[in-house]
Order: structure tokens, then sequence, then C-alpha cells
């Protein structure tokens, strides 16, 4: 007598089939796979500062430096709403606003614009528009002319050279710029930005008797000096940075 035959998806045997993990075993894989997704998910995922390019330091360990490339870096241009964005960020920065209340003082003590008179309201005028001052220039020379323009408003420092081609090369940033696309171009940003901004300001808010030629010219000049000297520090603030924290690292007793 024949004996019967099996179903096609019975198991021949008990010991032909593999045993089932057990549970627990089971949630631990699971939960390695799932923290290993996680890793390399995170792993795909660029920090802002990495996609810009920009520093997220500070200056003096104070105010903002968003808008510098360091250590020779080449990160892709800017979109027009990474430019305005960058420059809000920096521009409302909280460190911005004990710097201008530090620049009305010194205004208000020079006794600059007398129309705006002293004491506390004086002090208030004087705050107010060297807030707004430095806030137009800032979106004037870093967004607006560069977003129409198609040119880049980070400053690339210099990785090497000598203190003087170094700083040669920071002070002609004002007058050389890179398109978004990388090529060399005049710096419209800088010159015709900040000439805008000084227009803006003298003839809107500035007291009527500080509304004239010499003045918008003097603003303008003032807003171009102050950033080169910015350029300047930002060329060479990293170095200072590395050379502190240098000396901090080093073991006590070692010079």
């Amino acid at each position: 007598m024949c004996a019967p035959l099996k179903a096609a998806d019975e198991p021949a045997s008990d010991a032909a089939v593999s045993p089932s993990p057990a549970p627990d075993a089971q949630a631990a894989a699971h939960q390695q796979q799932t923290q290993a997704s996680q890793t390399n998910d995170s792993s795909n995922v660029t920090p802002p500062q990495e996609q810009t390019g920009t520093s997220n330091g500070r200056l003096f360990y104070a105010l903002p430096n968003f808008l510098t490339v360091e250590n020779g870096a080449a990160p892709p241009p800017l979109s027009v709403k990474e430019k305005f964005k960058l420059v809000a960020r920096s521009a409302f920065d909280y460190a911005e606003y004990p710097w201008y209340a530090a620049i009305a003082g010194i205004s208000q003590a020079e006794n600059s614009e007398p129309a705006y008179g002293q004491g506390a309201a004086g002090y208030a005028k004087r705050y107010g528009t060297t807030f707004a001052d430095g806030t137009i220039e800032n979106f004037w020379v870093a967004a607006i002319v560069p977003a129409a323009l198609h040119q880049d408003p980070r400053f690339y420092q210099m990785p090497t050279g000598s203190f003087a081609r170094r700083a040669e090369y920071a002070g002609s940033r004002m007058l050389v710029t890179r398109s978004d696309s990388g090529h060399r171009e005049f710096n419209f940003s800088e010159i015709f930005g900040s000439m805008f901004a000084a227009i803006i300001s003298t003839y809107s808010y500035h007291p009527k008797s500080e509304r004239t030629a010499g003045n918008t010219a003097s603003v303008w000049g003032s807003e171009i000096g102050y950033d080169t000297i910015t350029i300047e520090i930002k060329e060479f603030w990293p170095d200072v940075q590395r050379k502190f924290s240098h000396r901090k690292s080093r073991p006590a007793g070692q010079p």
C-alpha cells in the first residue's frame, strides 16, 4: 500500500524547518535596521553653512561673519533666496543691537547731526538712523544688487600667502568680486550698492539740513571705508582665532 503524498507546502520533516527567530531577536534586528537607516539619512543632510560655503563664526567672537568663505573652498552659487536669507541673518543678529548702540553713543558724544539734539530723544534718533543705515547698506550691497546682477556677495579668504599679499588681496575685493558662475567681475554690488544706500538714507529719514550731495558723498565714502576695514579683518581673523585656540589647547607649562 503506497504512503500518502504530502502537500506541496508541507515540510518534509521537522528537522528541515529552520526555527523562526524569537520575538526579542526580531525586535532587536528591526531596531538596528532603523538606526542604520536614520544614520544614513542624517549623513546625507548637509548643514546650511556647508550648502552655502559660508562661515558660521564671528569676528572678535561677537559680530556675525556669515558671508565669509574660508580655506580656499569653492561652494556652489547662492540662490536669490539664500542671498537675502544670509544678509537678514547677519543684519538682525543679536550682536548688531549693542554694536549700533555703541556707534550711536559715539555719534551722540560728537554731536553729529546736531538737529537731533541731545538727551534720550537725541540718542534714540541716532540709534534708529544708525541701525537703519547699516541694515539698508547690508541689503543693497550683499542682497539686492548681487541678486539683480548675479554677483556673489561672499568674501573668499585667501588661505595662504604673505601678510602684504593677503592684505592687498582683501582690499582689492572692494573693486573685484565673483559672478555667480565664478568669473571675476567689477564689484558693482559694493560700489553702487553702497551708493544707493547712502542716497536712500540721506534723503529719506536723516535731518533735512543734512540732505545735500556733499553729505551723501561723505556717507558713501564712509560706508566704503568701513567695508574695506571689515574685509581686512575678515581676511586675518581666522588666523588670529586659530592662534588663540592653539594657545588654549596647549598643556600647562608649554610655551
